[in-house]
């Protein structure tokens, strides 16, 4: 019983550590894959050449996150059938068509298209290869599409009968498992994280380059661009996650208790905990600071509003509470500071200082990874904040995995840390590599593809005066 309790742990930690390596490059792609557009676009309309340039610069960092993204993402869902076959066979019937339109449908858009992109900007027209970019861009978003409505259908299920077998069966209408509750509220939420994500990593970039030579064209220009969409969609994802919390908030309850530290019920208005230590087994908060009434003014937008706390749920039923509460507290601080460098940004462009400002330059460059911290702690916040179900409130977590042995599970996750860390950690090494040279003037395209078929050895070349 305990050796089974440590595989499902292991397991856990395993998925745990796979899909986060994974998000990190969906999550840059994602948002990478619109400025490139963006940046083409912009360049076929102005004719300037600081957006062709800027194009060939990233277009190269985008072709090494999209190949480890692709990479991470099919190593991982092997594990739905090692670890977790107990899941794959309850819930198949519903998760298992909406990853194949997945595949069917953004895969294939961004694989008949990807090679256009990259490798044909010399070889097809100027409005044939934006058409390809537009195309990856799209098909990037299709895919986070089909992800996040599996997702969220396990965070919020309907649709559905149980079958005499007791798996998960889709129902009258397949609209209505795609656009489960939760769906719309987390595709925009993740989509707004996905392009602030890439926004502070351009940021930081051009921010480094212009720390060394302020003059450079191609940082002034992506520096300045990073900053506008700092500027515009940091108070949008603000608000989108207000909306997504008052969603958790009606279908998830016993995460919002978790999030806010709400251990006891408060009838006449709850408190908003800024900061302490969750004590679970004391049932409450140490260290509080906190501003009376302002959790039920955010929740229920009335000072006075009761609020149910983890007193009212099953202590079976309730997720870890200070996992929950502190990646949800890194997640928020990041994005305000995010609000925060933008707002910093606006102001150094009305004094006419964007640019030779040095201390802002620093701050963007501290900066750049904080959209990739963001997006893993509101993973967690909303993964961990399921437990102990992987379907909410249908099938448990303990009852999800496989039948498999402790030390099984154990040498399949040290054998991932080594490749992953091995692997992924050169493939990041050579972006910031990447990042680390300055845009250039004529800034080079990515080196033909191969002209021969795969497979096929070319014949030796006849050397001039040598028999042939």
């Amino acid at each position: 019983m305990i050796e089974q309790e440590w595989a499902i742990v292991l397991a856990r930690i395993q998925f745990a550590f796979t899909v986060s390596f994974h998000f990190l490059f969906p999550a840059f792609s994602i948002g990478l894959a619109s400025y490139l557009a963006v940046l083409e676009g912009l360049w076929l309309k102005t004719g300037k050449g600081v957006y062709a340039n800027l194009y060939r610069y990233w277009l190269k960092i985008f072709a090494v996150v999209f190949a480890m993204g692709v990479v991470s993402g099919i190593v991982m869902s092997y594990q739905f059938g090692t670890n977790w076959s107990v899941f794959s066979d309850k819930a198949g019937p519903i998760i298992g068509p909406l990853m194949a339109y997945e595949v069917l449908t953004a895969f294939f858009l961004e694989a008949g298209f990807l090679g256009v992109m990259l490798f044909g900007i010399n070889k097809v027209g100027r409005k044939l290869h934006f058409v390809a970019t537009l195309a990856v861009a799209v098909g990037t978003f299709i895919s986070a599409f089909w992800i996040l409505s599996v997702n969220s259908w396990m965070q919020t299920p309907v649709g559905y009968e149980i079958g005499a077998n007791g798996q998960f069966l889709p129902g009258d209408s397949w609209w209505t498992i795609v656009f489960n509750p939760s769906f719309p509220y987390r595709l925009v939420h993740t989509l707004l994280a996905a392009y602030l994500t890439t926004a502070f990593i351009v940021g930081a970039v051009g921010a480094w380059h212009l720390l060394k030579d302020r003059a450079n064209e191609g940082a002034r220009k992506m520096f300045s661009m990073a900053m506008w969409m700092a500027v515009v969609v940091a108070p949008l994802q603000i608000v989108a996650g207000d909306f997504h919390g008052l969603n958790t908030l009606e279908h998830q309850p016993a995460k919002v208790m978790a999030i806010e530290g709400h251990y006891q019920s408060h009838p006449d208005g709850a408190p908003l905990i800024l900061f302490g230590i969750p004590n679970s087994a004391e049932q409450r908060v140490d260290y509080a600071v906190q501003i009376p009434k302002a959790s039920s003014l955010i929740l229920k937008h009335d000072p006075d509003a009761p609020l149910a706390g983890l007193d009212t749920i099953p202590e079976a039923d309730r997720p870890p509470v200070g996992i929950v509460f502190w990646a949800f507290r890194i997640m928020v601080g990041i994005g305000f500071a995010m609000l925060g460098i933008g707002l910093w940004s606006l102001f150094a462009r009305w004094r006419g200082r964007l640019y030779d400002w040095p201390l802002l330059h620093r701050f963007a460059v501290v900066m750049g990874p904080s959209g990739l911290i963001a997006v893993l702690a509101g993973w967690v916040v909303t993964e961990v904040g399921r437990q102990p179900f992987t379907v909410y409130g249908l099938l448990r977590t303990a009852e999800s995995a496989s039948p498999l042995d402790a030390p099984a599970v154990a040498a399949s996750l040290a054998a991932f840390v080594v490749v992953y860390f091995a692997v992924f950690g050169m493939g990041i090494w050579y972006l910031l590599h990447l990042m680390k040279k300055p845009p250039q003037a004529h800034e080079p395209a990515l080196e033909d593809a191969p002209i021969r078929t795969a497979g096929i050895t070319p014949a030796p070349a006849v050397l001039e005066g040598e028999p042939a």
